[in-house]
């Protein structure tokens, strides 16, 4: 008698998530008196840059978004330095009432100065979700707010918002939340990691995620988001592994009244953890790696049978035999990501 063929576990690309989001944008867009435009701002020759661009292009002419690109620096011309006159193009941008908004193609200078041009982006126009006051939002689990807020000089202490509901209470809005993060929790969504017969915000409870990369743009926001929507999350980086939950630690002790009365805390509290990466892919039933490396890789003898593994790096971090192991692997999320950024717009 031959052995069964080993089956695999299924490869999902992002075309049929992004198509879903594709007709929601096209929906909303009907809504509109005019198109909103989108002003691009290309400073340095980095290829993965261009091409992001033309893509972006691309889908805001497919939807019917005027989106125009404006180049500065080596993107311009080359005898320029890389990102030269760049943050006088935002502040134009910033300034001009015909534009809704702005997008920087980063990285440019690196992550110390690009973190301050990302804070140059009017909040009012910033479609990325980088600036200070929406990753803020996000760490405290603030969903929505008035836009008016974001005009105010500084952050004021506003209480993490509880609602039963996604939709906006009145007089508010969502607050804005980085693209790519979004798009891997809107495919996480999709794949059913999240269990939409429990409450709002608390979707995500009862699942292990590893998140490898603490980046301030990908890895730790995405960490807080899933912590902060139920999911116990073990964020990987290359000199520390932590924990991120918002469920508290229980006393042995406790009586079950006050571990009712404390189910959670309102937004994510983040713990040293004593695991290491191979304990961590053990019991994790997602996997997320976004390493900007061409070598690294997640070892597919570590991963938890059946688990769901997200590729987010422009280079792969999993091996090619992943699908031996994990029960779905989805290769890339740029096609979801571009379209988070027209939401939100």
């Amino acid at each position: 008698m031959s052995d069964p063929v080993a089956r695999k576990g299924l490869l999902l690309k992002a075309d049929p998530i992004a198509a879903a989001f594709r007709d929601e944008v096209k929906g909303t867009l009907e809504e509109c008196s005019r198109p909103p435009k989108l002003v691009g701002i290309l400073a340095t020759s980095s290829a993965p840059s261009k091409s992001y661009a033309e893509f972006t292009k691309k889908q805001c002419e497919e939807l019917g978004v005027e989106f125009v690109l404006k180049k500065t620096g080596a993107a311009l011309d080359p005898e320029l330095g890389e990102g030269e006159g760049v943050e006088e193009v935002i502040i134009e941008a910033n300034e001009d009432e015909a534009v809704h908004g702005i997008m920087v193609y980063f990285p440019i200078f690196g992550a110390q100065q690009d973190h301050y041009l990302q804070q140059v982006v009017s909040p009012l126009k910033d479609v990325e979700g980088l600036h200070f006051k929406f990753h803020y939002n996000l760490y405290h689990n603030i969903r929505f707010i008035e836009p008016k807020s974001l005009l105010a000089a500084g952050m004021s202490p506003t209480a993490p918002t509880e609602t039963a509901s996604e939709e906006p209470p009145p007089g508010t809005v969502k607050s804005i939340i980085p693209c790519t993060p979004l798009a891997i929790v809107k495919c996480l969504e999709y794949i059913g990691v999240y269990n939409k017969i429990l409450p709002y915000g608390d979707r995500a409870y009862g699942k292990t995620v590893t998140v490898i990369n603490r980046s301030e743009v990908v890895g730790r926001p995405l960490a807080a988001l899933l912590a902060n929507d139920g999911a116990r999350v073990l964020s990987v980086d290359i000199d520390s592994i932590q924990e991120y939950t918002k469920r508290p630690k229980v006393s042995t002790n406790a009586s079950p009244e006050s571990v009712s009365a404390q189910r959670y805390h309102p937004r994510h509290v983040v713990h040293p953890s004593h695991l290491t990466l191979q304990e961590c892919l053990a019991i994790s039933d997602v996997v997320i790696s976004a390493v900007p490396s061409v070598t690294y890789k997640v070892k597919t003898e570590w991963l938890k049978d059946g688990c769901i593994c997200v590729n987010v790096a422009a280079d792969k971090n999993f091996d090619k035999d992943v699908r031996d192991k994990a029960s779905i692997y989805v290769p890339a999320v740029g096609k979801v990501t571009i379209l988070m950024l027209l939401r939100n717009l």
